[in-house]
């Protein structure tokens, strides 16, 4: 339960004033729906202005602070702007412009003949000084010296800069002191204020230290979190499993195993005949063999005489999942199951019958394998496909399933660089995939310029005709107005004109049953083109699909073109991708592109992605939302993690964990973090 001292971070946004039903949306948009959303909602920059006695002190493009008085009013025919002819001390004068409806609120905020503060950019429009659309007005010269640095807050539509600020200044004022977690020998050598003053120094200007505080204990309570996950999995008693290989010994895979799969096979049975239960996660490439590697992890617990469940995050892909697995396993007479949230009736009650008195062996299938009716006879292993789509939290459920805590084996195929692994996985042992099968035919990258559409798509009709299929994906699913960015409807909309049918439309906005219904029909072959969003980004494994367009490819990310080109090449035959590239390039955009075509090790591709990214994006994955933290950025992931990690190690193997005085501080950080499930696992946590 969340410590009391808390609770005024974690009231709702509407306790703060202002905050009614027409600002819910908004604020939701931005993730803002407590009070401490807000503290933690710091700026991306901030406007600093100067201020000046009068205008011959400014420069043109500068942004000031200036005493002026109004003198009078100009509007002009139309929609012309409406001006302030305006003087300062000196004698000079500027208009303040003001376009459409606030020439209402420019007459109101400057009355004729009283002086005004003014903070805006100065400008010349013809002989003129003017300063558009001031961004304060004020009777008071300290509100407006208290304005000469200004934050500038990520909006969201319907939401103002002065909105946001006023919201914000509200939630710091309602934020309690806490006592300090940091270990204090770091403290004093990192020069760091303490937690609270840090939130209001980085809401005042660009503190380097306060900003590097808030983002190492965000750090912190992961690597604390994560190392308390650990350290309780290494208390658990689970099943120690050693198999004979009797049923490993039927296998016939279409291809020898590569060193990499023996070795990550050997490291897991080291871990399955151990008594502690195994946590690792199997890093592979798309194509590097992870199911062929789940499949004889596995049998090792059937052969043991337990049973085996693998979790996948969709329906589509737990059925792709149960198919290849049946098929590689048919000679080992494994019992194997599929169960979703789409079973039902009498076929349910028959695998929920069969996972009780342990006649099913292994079962595959969505979150529905760990739901309250589904009971085990002897679940001692959980694999996990796609890791990343599931939380610690949503694991720590399916512990709860075995008479003792099961094995778990994560598999992800999103490459992640080795300097992040341990922000991501820091609970879990490691092992990667890094040869791929013999017989893997590279995938022919080419670039080629928008121009050129009208010859891919004639391109794309021939590779139809020929009997093969394609995946066309698009950066978005709309156009906007104010951007040029590629739109799946409207390219679906344009394709179906020109080949019928045959094209079928998946994103993420559509109703799961749709989404669904399209993929079954592209993986059935009933539809020869799928249009997409990176929804597919993870997803259905068609052999056939011998060509990926990606348009306007330069938007996206490395380790996201590398897993998108993954979902071709997966067959015998020849794969192709096209990577479609606007006009406007950037140097960046060149280079990620270059190396798109140079190489096909996933691996590389993420070092590289972070070495381009800089301090952007954290994985190539956040571009749908998903990424442990909210305030580090990637620099200082880079720069604080290790010291982070050494803190939490030292906290929990020195200090004495959650007891003694920093203990129940940080007892606090990771309530505040929202990592109280490492509390949880604590006795009397």
């Amino acid at each position: 339960m969340r410590p009391e001292r808390l609770n005024p971070l974690f009231v709702a946004a509407d306790s703060l004033k202002g905050v009614g039903p027409g600002l819910a949306r908004p604020l939701e948009r931005l993730g803002l729906g407590r009070v401490r959303d807000f503290a933690y909602h710091l700026p991306d920059r901030f406007v600093m202005r100067r201020a000046v006695a009068d205008l011959d002190e400014a420069s043109v493009g500068e942004n000031i602070v200036v005493k002026l008085t109004p003198l009078e009013y100009r509007a002009s025919a139309g929609r012309g702007p409406f001006r302030v002819l305006a003087s300062d001390e000196a004698g000079n004068v500027a208009a303040i412009t003001f376009f459409g409806r606030a020439s209402y609120t420019g007459k109101k905020q400057l009355p004729l003949g009283e002086p005004r503060w003014i903070a805006g950019r100065l400008d010349q429009y013809g002989q003129m000084l003017q300063i558009v659309h001031p961004d304060h007005v004020s009777d008071d010269s300290a509100q407006s010296l208290g304005q000469l640095v200004e934050p500038v807050y990520p909006l969201s539509e319907g939401l103002t800069q002065n909105r946001i600020a006023a919201l914000i200044h509200q939630a710091l004022a309602g934020v309690p002191g806490l006592p300090e977690w940091i270990e204090p020998g770091l403290l004093a050598k990192m020069q760091w204020p303490s937690w609270r003053d840090a939130l209001e120094l980085a809401h005042k200007g660009s503190h380097e230290g306060a900003r590097d505080r808030l983002a190492y204990d965000e750090l912190l309570a992961n690597s604390l979190a994560l190392m308390l996950v650990r350290n309780s999995n290494r208390r658990q008693q689970g099943t120690p499993l050693t198999g004979d290989g009797s049923l490993r010994a039927r296998l016939q895979l279409p291809f020898e195993l590569t060193g990499a799969q023996q070795r990550a096979i050997a490291e897991i049975e080291a871990d399955l005949a151990q008594p502690a239960p195994m946590l690792r996660l199997l890093q592979g490439d798309v194509g590097s063999g992870k199911t062929a590697v789940a499949l004889e992890t596995m049998l090792v617990a059937v052969e043991a005489g337990a049973q085996a469940a693998l979790l996948a995050p969709t329906e589509i892909l737990a059925r792709q999942h149960y198919e290849t697995l049946s098929r590689m396993a048919a000679p080992t007479g494994v019992n194997i199951a599929l169960l979703t949230g789409r079973d039902k009736g009498k076929a349910r009650e028959s695998i929920l019958m069969g996972l009780m008195d342990g006649s099913i062996q292994i079962v595959v299938g969505t979150h529905a394998i760990f739901q309250d009716a589904v009971t085990y006879r002897n679940l001692a292993l959980v694999v996990i496909d796609e890791q990343h789509r599931f939380g610690v939290a949503q694991r720590l459920m399916l512990n709860q399933k075995g008479k003792r805590t099961p094995h778990c084996l994560a598999m992800t195929a999103t490459p992640i660089p080795r300097t992040l692994t341990l922000a991501q996985y820091g609970e879990m042992d490691v092992s990667r995939l890094d040869e791929m099968p013999p017989g893997r035919q590279p995938i022919d990258t080419r670039v080629v310029a928008v121009e050129r559409i009208g010859d891919v798509v004639g391109a794309l009709g021939r590779h139809i005709e020929s009997g093969h299929q394609a995946y066309w994906v698009c950066p978005m699913v709309r156009e906007l107005e104010s951007e040029d960015i590629a739109a799946a409807e409207a390219r679906y909309a344009a394709l179906k004109e020109r080949f019928g049918d045959t094209v079928v439309l998946v994103h993420g906005q559509l109703r799961p049953e749709v989404k669904d219904a399209a993929m079954e029909r592209f993986a059935r072959g009933e539809a020869s083109l799928l249009v997409a969003t990176t929804v597919i980004e993870v997803g259905v494994d068609v052999p056939n699909a011998t060509l990926m367009v990606i348009e306007q490819a330069e938007r996206f990310g490395l380790a996201q073109l590398h897993q998108l080109r993954g979902r071709v090449g997966r067959g015998e035959g020849k794969s192709t991708c096209l990577l479609l590239r606007g006009e406007a390039l950037s140097e960046t955009g060149r280079e990620r592109l270059a190396l798109m075509r140079e190489t096909q090790d996933g691996f590389r591709l993420a070092e590289e992605d972070l070495r381009l990214r800089g301090g952007g994006e954290l994985l190539g994955t956040r571009q749908s939302g998903d990424t442990p933290f909210r305030v580090a950025s990637l620099d200082q992931i880079t720069r604080l993690l290790p010291l982070a990690h050494d803190d939490a190690r030292l906290l929990i193997e020195r200090d004495g964990g959650l007891t003694g005085e920093r203990g129940e501080a940080a007892r606090l950080l990771l309530y505040l973090f929202e990592r109280d499930w490492g509390v949880q696992l604590l006795r009397g946590g």
